[in-house]
């Protein structure tokens, strides 16, 4: 074995680990090889380091995987850019091994190395890999060599890109389902590096093998290609090529390709442009809200609001409601969830009117849901409701239902409301808000889920932002301070909660004159979860009142606290002492 000092050392070492039966040292050595390489010095790196990665026989997917990840950014190890190729021979043997995730990354860092290479070298050493590989017996490697085509094509002499071009034509009509389906994959990348010209014969031809393809997981991958196709040819052409296609596909005997196009649709509309949008693609966006397979219409609802906002209001009203309605009562209840999420942001779309005529019925519908996360993801979306009609309306028409939701039996729902109430209560006003809701909110501090208390203490607090301190002493502490000496400890603990969090909107005097002596008589309770809280609380009220009342009240409770019989109590008492001798000295 050679010497420490010697430079034969990290590469043995590297062999040895690379041949240990034990993984985790061959993956340890593997995930090291900037390192070995830094070590070796750009020239050994290059003449041995290299050539023994390349015929190493590991068989273990996840030390292959570190090597192709390692590999990628191995350029500056090896001398630069122009030394590259040397990194090529043992990414290619990655691109045919079984294992997927290998082969993607060995292709990811193929395209890295591939992408910083000179147009002489991707001549001489890449294309020919491209070529190889696009050939190769096993299909693992004609699936990876479709992932390449767009880093060799723009460098290629022209007589190379037309080989180039018909090789990927071979590769679309593959006897293997898994060639075909890279192909599909891939084509838009590469399509977006053919000249124009060659684009509508060439890769248009292609393309239509694809989308007749027998296989559907191929056919649903050329979906994708509509949306990148249409971005890159000329509007006619999109119309005449890529439309068919969309609205052929829209109506495919497999749901997984209908559901792609659920998915993309709005991309593909954005490709083919509005007028087309209007004649063609609504009838077909209208069959997809109206599939028999529910995945479809969760997709097609999901888009509903985008799909709108590229017609126009009679459009909408005329073909994309009446469907919208029908969703609103699915049988699904993951549909409906779908809906719910986006249908609040046709308001913008409809106008007032149409919003107050159409879509209020559909909304209170949903709110009336079963389901919670139907009625939570529309509470969540009111706000855009709102600045469409108008607070009168929306709380003559929703407030009902929403006061009927905070009560709700699933917590999560009862949660969602009293996040939105800060934000309704801003646009109500407080006369509205007094009237309405304000007991609601204090009805949510003895709430029996503790998600609920904190939520509502913290609900108190924003409210006083809104409203004001005077709002905030008339409304809010004279219930909090009674609370304090609830029966149930969960609730009095609560109201310290409240109090720390509200103590900072009221400032000094109030929290002095009306909160600390409340705090402070919290401090004899009977439950040690009360006290150790009470310590938590002077020591967030420490920074916000003057030196006197910190040395005088706060300090002397905390030293008390400091002796407690439980060791709870005593710690986090020591803490704020020492956050307010802290304090006192600064």
């Amino acid at each position: 074995m050679a010497m420490v000092g010697e430079p034969l050392y990290p590469i043995a070492i590297l062999i040895d680990e690379l041949k240990n039966e034990d993984i985790r040292l061959r993956l340890n050595s593997m995930r090291k090889l900037s390192t070995i390489a830094r070590a070796l010095g750009e020239e050994r790196t290059r003449k041995e380091l290299i050539p023994f990665l390349k015929e190493n026989n590991d068989d273990d997917d996840e030390v292959l995987l570190a090597m192709a990840e390692e590999l990628g950014g191995f350029i500056p190890h090896i001398g630069g850019v122009e030394y590259a190729h040397v990194l090529l021979p043992p990414l290619e043997a990655l691109c045919v091994i079984e294992e997927t995730c290998v082969r993607d990354k060995a292709v990811e860092s193929l395209c890295k190395i591939g992408s910083q290479m000179k147009e002489s070298n991707i001549v001489e050493w890449f294309i020919p890999l491209v070529k190889r590989l696009a050939a190769g017996e096993w299909f693992t490697a004609r699936v990876s060599s479709c992932g390449l085509f767009h880093i060799a094509y723009p460098s290629a002499t022209e007589p190379l890109k037309a080989e180039l071009r018909s090789i990927y034509g071979q590769l679309c009509q593959d006897d293997m389902p898994m060639v075909r389906r890279s192909a599909a994959s891939n084509l838009g990348k590469f399509a977006a590096t053919v000249e124009p010209s060659h684009l509508k014969v060439d890769i248009m031809s292609v393309f239509e093998d694809l989308t007749r393809d027998d296989q559907d997981s191929v056919r649903l991958l050329a979906v994708e290609g509509c949306a990148a196709l249409g971005k890159l040819l000329d509007p006619q052409d999109c119309v005449a090529h890529v439309l068919p296609v969309i609205v052929n596909f829209s109506q495919d005997k497999s749901w997984r390709v209908r559901y792609m196009v659920a998915n993309q649709l709005y991309e593909l509309c954005e490709a083919v442009g509005p007028e087309p949008t209007r004649v063609d693609l609504v009838p077909a966006y209208v069959r997809l809200l109206r599939d028999n397979e529910a995945e479809v219409r969760i997709a097609a609802a999901g888009k509903v609001t985008k799909f709108c906002q590229i017609l126009d209001t009679e459009l909408t009203i005329q073909h994309i409601l009446p469907p919208v309605k029908e969703l609103s009562l699915d049988s699904s209840q993951h549909v409906r969830s779908a809906l719910a999420s986006v249908i609040m942001g046709m308001a913008p779309v409809l106008g007032k009117d149409a919003t107050l005529e159409q879509l209020l019925p559909i909304f209170l519908s949903l709110l009336k849901d079963e389901f919670p996360d139907v009625r939570l993801n529309v509470i969540s979306k009111l706000d855009q409701v709102n600045q469409v009609i108008g607070i009168d309306l929306l709380s003559q028409s929703l407030l009902p239902a929403i006061v009927e939701l905070a009560e709700d039996k699933h917590w999560r729902v009862r949660l969602a409301i009293i996040e939105y109430i800060p934000l309704l209560a801003s646009q109500l006003g407080v006369g509205f808000f007094d009237d309405k809701l304000g007991s609601l909110c204090m009805q949510w501090l003895e709430d029996k889920v503790c998600s609920i208390r904190d939520a509502a203490a913290t609900n108190l607090k924003r409210l006083a932002e809104v409203f004001g301190t005077e709002w905030a002493m008339q409304h809010i502490i004279p219930q909090v301070l009674d609370k304090v000496n609830s029966s149930h400890y969960l609730y009095r603990m609560t109201m310290l909660n409240a109090i720390s969090l509200l103590a900072p909107v009221l400032g000094n005097d109030i929290t002095c004159q009306k909160l600390l002596p409340v705090v402070i008589t919290a401090s004899k309770d009977r439950v040690p979860n009360i006290k150790f809280n009470v310590a938590k609380v002077l020591q967030s009220l420490a920074p916000m009142v003057d030196e006197v009342v910190l040395e005088d009240t706060i300090r002397p409770r905390l030293v008390e606290l400091s002796e407690d019989a439980d060791v709870d109590v005593r710690f986090f008492a020591g803490q704020a002492l020492q956050a307010c001798d802290q304090l006192m000295v600064s």
